[in-house]
């Protein structure tokens, strides 16, 4: 069963291929043809994430994985919480149970979920990331090989594209419906 949250201010486009409980943040913007899929647990997207098309996002704990199978303290499956600013581009495949803020997942790049993304991070490119590893703050990988560096200053803000978007995909593409508002007052029980 997939059940979605929409909150203020995020373009969600129709096309769109949301399977799981996702939750997506205010400002985000998912494009046609892109994929989220929730299958080990509920996914929350941050804010003003953008999910360009054919990019496929998906949490998946894999069987021989310490986290498999395990549950909160209050009993529910753990979230994968993706931090704000994050931009998935046209054909990535992010599996990573773990993602920082502000990380730039190129073209056809592939992140495993054995790999945990920190902050800043920008992941090049047709860059493969296999086997378990830690990306620290500011990352850079670059070619197919995957040779990396430290960034010099921290990631830019897309808040530039974001705006463009949100002029532009209502004017060519229908839009799911905002269906959750936090500020609104929820009854007591």
């Amino acid at each position: 069963m997939s059940t979605f949250k929409i909150m203020p201010r995020s373009m969600v486009c129709e096309d769109s291929n949301l399977r799981g409980d996702i939750t997506i943040s205010s400002g985000c913007v998912i494009h046609p043809c892109s994929t989220i899929i929730a299958e080990s647990g509920p996914i929350v997207l941050g804010e003003n994430c953008i999910v360009e098309e054919y990019a496929t996002v998906r949490y998946r704990i894999p069987e021989n994985h310490p986290d498999y199978g395990k549950l909160t303290e209050e009993g529910t499956l753990k979230p994968l919480i993706i931090g704000p600013d994050n931009v998935f581009e046209v054909g990535c495949t992010v599996e990573a149970l773990s993602i920082g803020e502000r990380n730039v997942f190129e073209c056809k790049s592939y992140v495993s979920a054995d790999v945990t993304v920190g902050s800043g991070c920008l992941i090049g490119a047709g860059c493969r990331l296999v086997g378990k590893q830690t990306l620290a703050d500011k990352t850079i990988l670059y070619t197919s090989e995957c040779l990396q560096r430290e960034a010099m200053d921290r990631q830019k803000t897309q808040m530039i594209q974001l705006d463009y978007l949100r002029k532009i995909l209502p004017n060519y593409h229908h839009l799911r419906k905002v269906n959750h508002d936090p500020k609104k007052a929820r009854p007591q029980v």
